[in-house]
């Protein structure tokens, strides 16, 4: 073997480290489903409803006095139509943002879950990779149940809407990691609140009921640095088929926060149970 090939089999074997990764992330996915299907199922079913009746109120009931308002190009849509994208944007989050933390913070802090996982053969990528994608899937079937739900009242206004639906797991995606990075940090329940405490302005102020545009300019700038307003402007972009080279910028935004998420996350569970 000549020098150059040893140095590409030496810069192989750094590149996958058996210590953090032994590539059986669909091990920790396969444990999180089967107890969510025999244990939480019916909290699962719980938060797919959340956003509907948001939208039977709010859009429906509501949107019968507040008439038409405008799209991301100026047409005039029915109010429902204006919020439900942004109601899908929220289902993905929801669903992936509440399993990457309380389910996680429960096994980190209580069950010591990851102490046993670790101690066989997985690393904590696949730890973390495996946990993130259990929220995914969550986030991904919240995601798909509204959009029935969306076509079924008629409130899809393109065909682009069928991108929204992998817009949604990319939303996912990006939350899952987010939170779990978050939670691998927090030790107490009150820590926790503070992920509520974010979440619920977030979720009322990033456009989702009225545009951006009735904020001053300031706080526009603190908005759309926040990553629920990218969500909820890139599926309404979909959904009402105003599309441009524009949401490129929303999807490069989810796919930078889903790299330092899990970057994040694989440091942090290293540094607690590997050092």
């Amino acid at each position: 073997m000549t020098m150059t090939e040893l140095a590409v089999a030496s810069h192989r074997r750094r590149l996958v480290d058996k210590t953090l990764y032994a590539g059986n992330a669909r091990s920790v996915m396969w444990r999180g489903w089967r107890v969510a299907s025999r244990t939480h199922y019916g909290i699962m079913i719980s938060g797919f409803f959340e956003p509907v009746f948001y939208l039977l109120s709010l859009g429906i009931g509501l949107g019968g006095l507040v008439g038409v308002v405008a799209a991301p190009d100026g047409r005039e849509i029915p109010y429902a139509a204006f919020i439900a994208p942004a109601l899908l944007a929220t289902s993905a989050m929801n669903g992936a943002i509440y399993d990457s933390t309380w389910n996680v913070f429960f096994k980190l802090n209580y069950s010591k879950l990851y102490d046993g996982m670790l101690a066989t053969r997985l690393g904590p990528l696949d730890v973390a990779l495996g946990e993130i994608g259990i929220a995914l899937a969550r986030g991904a079937v919240y995601a798909g149940g509204f959009m029935i739900v969306m076509t079924v009242l008629g409130l899809n206004m393109s065909w682009w809407a069928l991108a929204a639906l992998p817009a949604t797991v990319l939303i996912a995606f990006g939350f899952a990691s987010l939170g779990m990075a978050v939670t691998s940090y927090m030790k107490t329940f009150q820590q926790m609140d503070w992920i509520n405490f974010v979440l619920l302005p977030m979720f009322l102020l990033s456009a989702t009921f009225y545009p951006l545009s009735v904020y001053p300019q300031l706080v526009q700038w603190f908005i759309q640095a926040m990553p629920l307003w990218h969500a909820v402007e890139l599926v309404r972009s979909l959904t009402t088929g105003v599309v441009h080279l524009g949401l490129l910028w929303h999807v490069l935004y989810f796919t930078v926060l889903s790299v330092i998420g899990i970057r994040f996350t694989t440091a942090r569970l290293r540094a607690l149970f590997l050092t």
